[in-house]
């Protein structure tokens, strides 16, 4: 068999994306979520199993296909879910990539493992474009989890020497999010004939397309030291949410305009723009400019809400 990679979370969005790209790139992928199967990648997956864990049929998943990388991808994603329900959000984040880690501990320590972190780490970073030596000041118990979750990752390869390393990622974006800002704008052009936003409009983010996380996901699996190391997973492009709306507004043909209420939501970071020069080390460099991202956003959402 080629070389295998573990998937959590691979009915996900981001878990799909890192599934057909490893399979198109020759690995053997296994998956694994808490989801039925008919949710998941099938076409790309040399195996799927429903788990919540911990569940010893994971450890026996392991113990099969001797893994040789593990994305974790499993996790709730959800800052506004995390302020309303922190324990939930711990559980799903912090404990499950104990188990995750605690499973390849014992049955399969050469295996290389990467916790998918976050920007929300870095909290309102104290100057752009943040770097990974930054302080890590969270705002939501998100961001403190993914951090929690960097935390054990580095506890792991100092303690047993499991190789680690976190991804930072910060705005994902494409066909398939049914939620956050970009669908968010395209439901209320197109359902809702009227476009209301959070925030003031000069908030802004750094986007990456799902397509450009599962290759740098890649790189790092086979190509970075593996050391309990961080490394933000991003373009290096601040977009500001009026530019974003009017990119999104001009694809779909709105012509309505749109506002903001001017509240920003409990948790949430006011400006993002990643220094990238760590991953572009490891030869990542981003494929979808934000432009064309948008374009083939918007037109699968209106697809998805419209049907033309």
């Amino acid at each position: 068999m080629s070389n295998v990679i573990l998937i959590t979370g691979v009915a996900g969005f981001i878990g799909r994306y890192v599934a057909r790209y490893f399979a198109a790139q020759g690995w053997s992928v296994v998956g694994t979520d808490s989801a039925p199967p008919e949710n998941s990648p099938l076409a790309n997956l040399v195996e799927y199993q429903r788990f919540y864990l911990p569940d010893a049929g994971f450890n026996q998943l392991i113990k099969k296909y001797s893994p040789q990388a593990f994305i974790h991808c499993a996790g709730r994603a959800s800052v506004g879910l995390s302020v309303t329900d922190p324990s939930a959000d711990f559980y799903s984040n912090t404990a499950l990539t104990l188990e995750a880690l605690n499973s390849l501990r014992l049955y399969a320590p050469e295996c290389r493992f990467i916790f998918l972190s976050s920007a929300a780490v870095y909290g309102n970073p104290e100057n752009l474009p943040v770097d990974e030596k930054q302080k890590t000041i969270p705002l939501s118990p998100y961001g403190f989890h993914k951090l929690q979750g960097e935390q054990l990752c580095l506890e792991f390869f100092k303690v047993y020497g499991l190789p680690t390393a976190s991804a930072r990622i910060f705005s994902a974006y494409g066909p398939g999010l049914r939620r956050q800002v970009m669908w968010d704008i395209c439901h209320k052009a197109m359902i809702e004939q009227s476009v209301t936003l959070q925030g003031t409009g000069k908030e802004s983010r750094d986007f990456i397309h799902a397509i450009d996380i599962a290759k740098a996901l890649q790189l790092i699996a086979t190509s970075s030291p593996m050391q309990g190391e961080a490394y933000n997973l991003a373009t290096g492009r601040e977009v500001s949410i009026s530019e974003l709306s009017t990119l999104l507004l001009d694809t779909l043909e709105y012509n309505g305009g749109f506002q903001f209420d001017g509240v920003v939501p409990v948790g949430n970071p006011l400006n993002w723009k990643a220094d990238i020069s760590k991953l572009s080390n490891i030869g990542f460099s981003p494929s979808v400019p934000i432009e064309k991202g948008v374009q083939i956003f918007a037109n699968w959402c209106r697809a998805e809400l419209v049907g033309v």
